[in-house]
């Protein structure tokens, strides 16, 4: 099997799917390299809540949200999408509407979000993305961190149009 060594700070399983880690090289497999769509991830969609406003950050900050959005099949990257953030930080539970926004792509596709720190919910410290705006499927994310004392968060879109 041919392979591709990727240096970010997401690791890419071979299915396409995007899941985020702490900064390390791995290896995508050569069918993955056409960009296959992200699939929504089960349980991502916990506690969602449509239309979460697009803000400048969420709560008080100090945490970083971060990732691309790009289009299936071209890797292009994809400007002017809705992300929308979710998670269990310093400052709010999951299910509490402060710990909700959304933000936009620029024109390289990337997004990125301040918000409190991220704390282990359910054993685990993760957040929660989601792509809703219509133009491409829905996908949900639920990255989980390395350590709780990570402060970013990386996660990868790649979108495919309905």
């Amino acid at each position: 099997m041919t392979s591709t060594l990727i240096t970010r700070r997401a690791l890419i399983a071979s299915a396409g799917a995007v899941m985020a880690t702490g900064a390390t090289s791995v290896f995508m497999p050569a069918q993955a390299k056409g960009l296959a769509p992200t699939p929504s991830m089960r349980g991502g969609s916990n506690n969602y809540r449509p239309g979460a406003p697009i803000v400048d950050r969420i709560g008080g900050g100090g945490f970083w949200m971060t990732g691309t959005v790009r289009r299936a099949g071209d890797g292009a990257p994809l400007p002017g999408q809705r992300i929308q953030i979710w998670a269990h930080t310093t400052e709010g539970y999951e299910r509490d509407p402060q710990s909700h926004g959304a933000t936009l792509t620029d024109e390289n596709g990337v997004f990125r979000l301040e918000m409190p720190q991220i704390v282990p919910a359910f054993g685990q410290p993760h957040g929660h993305l989601a792509y809703d705006s219509g133009d491409f499927e829905t996908v949900f994310l639920r990255p989980v961190m390395n350590s709780p004392q990570d402060t970013s968060l990386e996660a990868d879109f790649v979108l495919r149009p309905v």
